[in-house]
């Protein structure tokens, strides 16, 4: 476990946080239509890529990497046993010059996430989490306490820009019930440990890339929280490909109050 949250810090301290706010033009660019890569987020995954390997030698499924080649991310189904590599997550808060991104990785097993690290480099902050073994805030083991079971205390994050959009207007209609609701900050590896670490209740996302959450899945579960498909699933780190919705919570009951009061549910 530690190996790995070295490997991403200085990954970070090698090629990501010396250009950040220093960017030149020539090291940005779009993969698609507003989907931002930066030179730093090639560089750090190529380095975190070849020294994952060196740790255990399994496919390397990375979000550079997937986005230059679709066909690498059925290693997650294909494989006993895969790394997955988000080198910054949050780059658009990245090119902005905003300091919520992070570097993240996970290792999953037939499909699961079994071990997860988060580092944020602005904040200094590394975050990991075993499957039956906890999660962590840096040396601090995170328990995350229940929520009280009133909506209109409960505080979270709804990702809308990618919501469905034939479920939008009544999910902004019903989420007046809660007590506070954000639109996030862009970045899945600032998000989660805010639940695992008793700031949010909850996160609502649509799009689910396996490398966005899996590290946070498992960190939250791992504090005593659920991450589960609004049809009541278990999140498991799949291919890109159809979304349905990733519904996030830090306790079970909340999860279910959440997801009650987002689709209309009897209460």
């Amino acid at each position: 476990m530690e190996k790995v949250a070295e490997i991403l810090c200085e990954a970070s301290a090698e090629v990501v946080e010396p250009r950040f706010r220093a960017l030149t033009a020539g090291e940005v660019m779009e993969k698609a239509p507003g989907d931002l890569v930066t030179v730093a987020d090639r560089e750090a995954e190529a380095i975190i890529t070849r020294r994952l390997r060196e740790l255990l030698p399994v496919p390397v499924v990375g979000e550079e990497a997937v986005a230059a080649d679709p066909a690498l991310a059925r290693a997650l189904h294909n494989e006993p046993a895969c790394w997955l590599v988000d080198p910054v997550d949050g780059t658009a808060n990245f090119v902005a010059g905003r300091p919520d991104f992070a570097v993240m990785a996970s290792l999953v097993r037939d499909g699961e996430a079994v071990a997860a690290w988060i580092w944020q480099p602005m904040t200094r902050t590394a975050y990991a989490a075993e499957l039956g073994a906890g999660a962590w805030r840096n040396d601090i083991r995170l328990t995350r306490a229940p929520a009280a079971w009133r909506p209109g205390s409960w505080r979270g994050a709804m990702k809308k820009r990618l919501l469905d959009r034939d479920l939008l207007p009544g999910l902004r209609e019903r989420a007046s019930a809660f007590g506070l609701l954000t639109e996030g900050r862009r970045s899945a590896g600032m998000e989660y440990p805010l639940v695992a670490g008793d700031e949010l209740d909850f996160l609502l996302y649509w799009r689910t890339l396996p490398w966005d959450h899996a590290p946070g899945s498992l960190l939250v579960r791992e504090a005593g929280g659920v991450s589960a498909r609004l049809d009541g699933s278990p999140y498991r780190a799949d291919p890109p490909g159809g979304e349905d919705g990733l519904l996030v919570a830090c306790d079970p009951q909340t999860w279910e109050g959440v997801r009650a009061v987002l689709l209309g549910l009897p209460g």
